[in-house]
């Protein structure tokens, strides 16, 4: 009967003093916790027997030290799921689950607005324009490489400059003189007709419609009086003495015989063939 009241390991009188029973064995408190006390999972300490002690497929804690892997939330009191042998709330659980966003490598929670993109998730404030840093959004974009733009910055860094407004040619266009244009900017100088597929001629660094080089800049014919434009068929002009003529207007005032490249004879304003001339 003397050996029930001493403690199993260390025979200290156990009268009068608490102790714990480990296998039908008296075992004073210091004892227990040295020999016979579980081990806690997360703190590797003795779960004393002053310590409330939870246990979860042969594993066990101190109340205290069931936690939360992820986000340290105590949880003696809450759902749990175990993962790899880590203990998880249920947020972090389906958390860990969840893709990873490719902007801030953060989860992306089921039900939170996102982007799927080239296979890669983003949150959906995440997927920005690599320029301007702000969110896509709804709004058409463009990707170089692995940077992603949004339509205005992309047009900036990468589109031809219209040379007369200096804006960014997104479709279309014109080249003249291996430079680009609006099509809606490459324009007559006079009256600003849209030359883009028609005939045009250029004077002095301008661009004119038929018409308005006709009218306002084009020699006029010293035979005919009409435009000298270079278009159709008056093609080749002939100059004598500061005027111009049509090549099919230069002609012997009396017989019509052509004289370019040939021989005449100038008589006053008029010309004459070497013929007409004599006679």
């Amino acid at each position: 009967m003397a050996d029930t009241t001493r403690c199993f390991y260390c025979r200290e009188d156990l009268g009068g003093k608490r102790f714990v029973r480990s296998e039908g064995r008296p075992v004073c408190v210091r004892c227990h916790a040295e020999f016979c006390a579980n081990s806690c999972a997360a703190c590797r300490k003795p779960i004393g027997v002053d310590s409330k002690e939870l246990s979860h497929k042969g594993r066990s804690w101190h109340e205290s030290c069931f936690r939360c892997a992820s986000c340290y939330k105590p949880l003696a009191k809450e759902p749990f799921n175990t993962k790899e042998q880590r203990i998880l709330c249920g947020k972090c659980n389906s958390t860990e689950d969840a893709p990873r966003c490719h902007g801030c490598y953060k989860a992306i929670a089921a039900g939170t607005e996102s982007v799927e993109y080239k296979g890669n998730s983003w949150h959906d404030e995440c997927f920005t324009c690599c320029q301007c840093k702000r969110p896509i959004g709804s709004q058409s974009f463009l990707s170089k490489g692995s940077d992603v733009y949004c339509t205005p910055c992309h047009d900036r860094k990468f589109a031809k400059q219209c040379v007369a407004c200096k804006q960014p040619i997104t479709s279309g266009g014109v080249n003249y003189q291996e430079e680009p244009w609006h099509s809606h900017c490459f324009v007559c100088s006079t009256c600003s007709k849209p030359l883009a597929g028609t005939s045009f001629t250029r004077h002095e660094e301008h661009v004119f419609c038929v018409d308005c080089y006709k009218t306002s800049v084009a020699q006029k014919c010293a035979g005919c009086h009409n435009p000298i434009t270079g278009f159709g068929k008056g093609v080749n002009v002939v100059k004598y003495e500061g005027c111009s003529w049509h090549e099919y207007c230069f002609t012997c005032k009396r017989c019509s015989l052509g004289l370019a490249n040939k021989r005449f004879v100038p008589r006053g304003k008029d010309v004459l063939c070497a013929d007409c001339a004599e006679k």
